[in-house]
C-alpha cells in the first residue's frame, strides 16, 4: 500500500497517495461541521456549528482535528479498519514539540497507521523544485513564513534522499543543484496570512459599496477572483480615479462596485503599514534574514528562492516581488524559482504536499519513518529524532 500524504493547513487541506507529479487527490476546507444540541431552545433542538481544527497554520481541536482526518482517511483515501497504512504529515515551521508529539500519539493510537512521518512545509516545497538549498516565502492563510535551507551533510544523514531527489527530476529533465541537508538558518514568522487579506479586502469594499452586506465567505472568493498586484508602489498610488471599476453580481443578487480595492490586497504585503502593522514588506523581510547567515552562503539561497501558497499564485505577485527583489539593497538579489513544466499546475499551491510524496518515496521504502515498534518502545517523544 502506498503511503499518503496530508497536509492541513489553516484554510485547506490536501491529501492523497504519494504521487510526486500529480496534485493532491483531495483538496477539501480544514473545517467540520457538527451538530450541538441549542440549550436556549430546548426540546433538544439541534444547530450546526463550524470548527476550524487548524488555526494559523496549528491544530488547536484535536478532536474536531481527528473527526476530520477519520473522513479523509476512512471515507475517501479508502482505509479500512485494521488495515491502515503509512501517513506522511507537513507541519508549519516553529511547530511546538508537544504538539508533534500530540499528532504522532493520535496516529497510532487513534488510526493505528503501520508507519509516520513529518516534514516542515517550507522545506518540502523547496524539494518539488528540485532543490535541497534555498529560501521559501510561504504566505499560508494565517501567517508567512521565511525559511532558509542550506545544504550541508544530507549525504551522509540521508544520501538516499538525494539520491532519489535527483533520480526523481533527471528522470523529468531537470538537473538537482545542491548537495547537502536539511540544516535551518535564521528562519523566521510573520504573523499576517491570507485571512487578514481577506479581512482587509472586506473592510475596502464595504467602504465602496456600504449599502450591500457582504459575507466574509463571498469576499474570500473575490479575492481569489479579482485580487492582483500593481506594477510597483507608484503605480498602486496613481490607481486612483484611473482603475477600471467591475461589477460583480453576489450570490444573494446584490451587486457590488470593485475598483482600486483589488489591488490593496497585494499591496499590503509589500506595504505592512496598511494592515495597521509597523513592519518592512516582505523582500525585506527574506532578505533581512537571510543576513544572518554567513555571506559565503546568501548565493545559494537567495538565488534559489520559492514562493509558495495560494496568495503566491495572485495575478501580477510574482513580477512584483521578483520587481522588488531587483531594487532591494542586498549585493545578491533574491530569483525567484521556476517551477518545473512536467509538476502539476498551480505548484505553488500544492507545493509543501507535493515536496511531501517525493519525500515519502524515501522515508518509509528505506525504513527511515517511525514504527509502530519504535512508538511503542520509546512513545511520542520518538519523533523527534527520526523525523528531520
Amino acid at each position: 500500500m502506498e503511503a499518503v500524504v496530508v497536509d492541513a493547513g489553516s484554510k485547506l487541506l490536501k491529501a492523497g497517495i504519494a504521487l510526486p507529479d500529480q496534485a493532491p487527490s483531495l483538496v477539501m476546507p480544514s473545517k467540520m461541521k457538527l451538530e450541538v444540541e441549542d440549550g436556549q431552545m430546548g426540546d433538544g433542538a439541534v444547530v450546526e456549528e463550524v470548527v476550524q481544527p487548524v488555526v494559523r497554520g496549528f491544530v488547536k481541536d484535536w478532536d474536531a482535528m481527528e473527526d476530520l482526518l477519520n473522513y479523509v482517511l476512512y471515507s475517501n483515501i479508502g482505509w479500512e479498519i485494521g488495515d491502515e497504512g503509512q501517513i506522511l504529515f507537513t507541519e508549519p515551521l516553529f511547530t511546538p514539540k508537544a504538539l508533534r508529539e500530540q499528532l504522532a500519539q493520535l496516529m497510532f493510537e487513534k488510526f493505528n497507521v503501520s508507519g509516520f512521518y513529518d516534514s516542515e512545509q517550507a522545506v518540502l516545497s523547496l524539494y518539488a523544485v528540485g532543490r535541497i538549498s534555498g529560501c521559501t516565502v510561504d504566505i499560508g492563510h494565517g501567517k508567512i513564513d521565511f525559511m532558509q535551507l542550506l545544504s550541508a551533510y544530507l549525504l551522509m544523514l540521508c544520501p538516499a534522499f538525494y539520491l532519489c531527489l535527483n533520480s526523481f527530476h533527471i528522470n523529468k529533465n531537470i538537473a538537482p543543484v545542491c548537495e547537502g541537508a536539511v540544516q535551518h538558518i535564521a528562519s523566521k514568522r510573520f504573523d499576517i496570512g491570507g485571512t487578514d487579506l481577506t479581512k482587509l479586502f472586506a473592510e475596502e469594499l464595504k467602504k465602496s459599496n456600504s449599502s450591500v452586506n457582504i459575507d466574509i465567505s463571498d469576499v474570500e472568493r473575490l479575492k481569489e477572483q479579482y485580487a492582483c498586484c500593481a506594477e510597483d508602489q507608484l503605480a498602486f498610488e496613481a490607481l486612483g480615479s484611473s482603475c477600471r471599476p467591475e461589477r460583480h453580481t453576489l450570490p444573494d443578487g446584490q451587486v457590488i462596485t470593485i475598483e482600486k480595492e483589488r489591488y490593496i490586497v497585494g499591496e499590503a504585503l509589500f506595504q505592512p503599514h496598511i494592515l495597521g502593522l509597523e513592519d518592512y514588506g516582505i523582500v525585506h523581510q527574506l532578505v533581512t534574514s537571510v543576513s544572518n547567515v554567513a555571506p559565503e552562503y546568501h548565493r545559494q539561497l537567495l538565488e534559489n528562492t520559492m514562493l509558495c501558497g495560494g496568495t503566491a499564485s495572485m495575478t501580477g505577485f510574482e513580477d512584483r516581488f521578483q520587481r522588488e527583489a531587483n531594487l532591494s539593497a542586498s549585493a545578491i538579489c533574491p530569483s525567484l524559482v521556476k517551477p518545473p513544466e512536467y509538476m502539476p499546475e498551480n505548484l505553488a499551491r500544492y507545493s509543501a504536499w507535493l515536496g511531501g510524496a517525493i519525500l515519502a518515496k524515501v522515508v518509509f521504502p528505506q525504513n527511515q519513518h517511525v514504527t509502530k515498534g519504535d512508538y511503542d518502545e520509546t512513545g511520542p517523544s520518538i519523533v523527534h529524532k527520526k523525523c528531520f
